[in-house]
């Protein structure tokens, strides 16, 4: 009898990592409670940071430049030591107070940012270099596989220098894939290419990891790459965890402001509790958080969920219409002098200073006391 185990949404085939056929809901990677403070610094890089990740799938470390994305990533790689906390890879404690294993012996492949390829030599040779413990023969095996599985076969023989970015990027792929890794890691492996090479190196990749039943974590300041690719989603924030989540909950069901305004636009209404409800200038809302009466708070509203339609009595006003090919986002002027940003279709074209009502269908209610600043008045 053969047992499947599905560990995410997504349906992993296992002919690549041959010595990987029964798919575990088990975490292969979790981190409990990491920190770390880099010599010379007073201030943490990361702070008290804790996840894990289940084998098969894809975990995207999302937030701003400086946040500590890169420094999880390489705690894990065991490029740099915890000041705290443990980290377990494939249920073998790699890191703590007390153990460390190096690097190399920790079954995991890395793709940089900048891809890292050795000027000076080819494909073959540059995807053979985390082979170097195994016979010739096998390493030319193991090549070609890899290079035909990320759509380079026949490219053994050129340097690095005369491949465009989206292959150097496949090149740096196979070479992390080559030794088979318990886990991948990508640090902003799609910083360097252009929009429409993004898009599709995005969706190359995904049936690569997907093909070869891949754990993996991408590292990454976009979130549309963050909702589009990964099962689930961890917000950083100065250091620190702010939410981890799937995509939906992230983006709708943010848990904090920051979280609400990083993970796609947001704008936050003021409101009052009353008689159970949220009121404020745009609508009455259920008060999902049972916050007490009276109390003032912030109600976070997505461009999606804001109607406009001319209406010649009405009070709000158009102040600005960004034109995105797909859509109109249209920046509103409510009569509080509040702003408020709503998506509408293409062809939806309103001219500046036309006065519009306003209508807000949210699915789901986010509130947040008003007490908190909002990151955008």
């Amino acid at each position: 009898m053969i047992h499947i185990f599905f560990s995410s949404q997504r349906l992993y085939r296992t002919a690549f990592l041959d010595t990987r056929v029964i798919m575990s809901a088990e975490p292969l990677i979790a981190l409990d409670h990491i920190s770390l403070i880099y010599p010379g610094n007073i201030s943490p890089a990361i702070t008290d940071i804790s996840f894990s990740v289940c084998e098969g799938d894809l975990v995207a470390i999302l937030g701003p430049s400086g946040c500590g994305k890169t420094t999880v990533l390489r705690v894990i790689a065991g490029f740099e030591r915890p000041t705290q906390g443990q980290v377990s890879i494939s249920g073998k404690l790699v890191a703590s107070p007390n153990a460390w294993v190096e690097a190399e012996n920790r079954g995991v492949g890395m793709v940089f940012q900048d891809y890292a390829l050795f000027p000076h030599l080819t494909v073959m040779q540059n995807v053979a270099f985390g082979l170097r413990h195994s016979t010739p023969h096998s390493q030319h095996e193991k090549v070609r596989e890899v290079l035909t599985l990320v759509g380079l076969g026949g490219f053994e023989s050129h340097y690095p220098n005369a491949l465009s970015g989206g292959q150097q990027q496949r090149v740096a792929l196979a070479r992390a894939l080559a030794p088979r890794p318990a886990v991948l890691l990508l640090d902003e492996p799609f910083s360097n290419l252009d929009p429409d090479m993004t898009e599709r190196m995005r969706e190359e990749l995904l049936e690569i990891l997907e093909r070869t039943g891949s754990t993996s974590i991408l590292v990454t300041h976009d979130h549309e790459e963050a909702l589009d690719m990964a099962d689930n989603v961890a917000v950083l924030n100065t250091g620190r965890l702010e939410q981890l989540g799937t995509p939906d909950e992230i983006y709708h069901t943010p848990t904090t402001e920051f979280v609400a305004d990083f993970v796609g636009q947001a704008d936050f209404v003021p409101g009052q509790i009353s008689k159970g409800k949220v009121v404020t200038e745009v609508g009455i809302f259920e008060n999902v958080r049972k916050i007490q009466e009276q109390t003032r708070v912030l109600v976070m509203i997505r461009p999606d969920d804001v109607r406009i339609r001319p209406c010649e009595t009405a009070s709000a006003q158009v102040l600005r219409r960004h034109f995105r090919g797909s859509e109109n986002l249209y920046r509103v002027l409510l009569p509080s002098g509040q702003l408020l940003y709503s998506s509408e279709s293409s062809t939806a074209v309103y001219p500046v200073g036309t006065t519009v009502e306003v209508h807000v269908e949210t699915i789901h209610t986010v509130v947040f006391p008003q007490e908190q600043k909002c990151p955008h008045p």
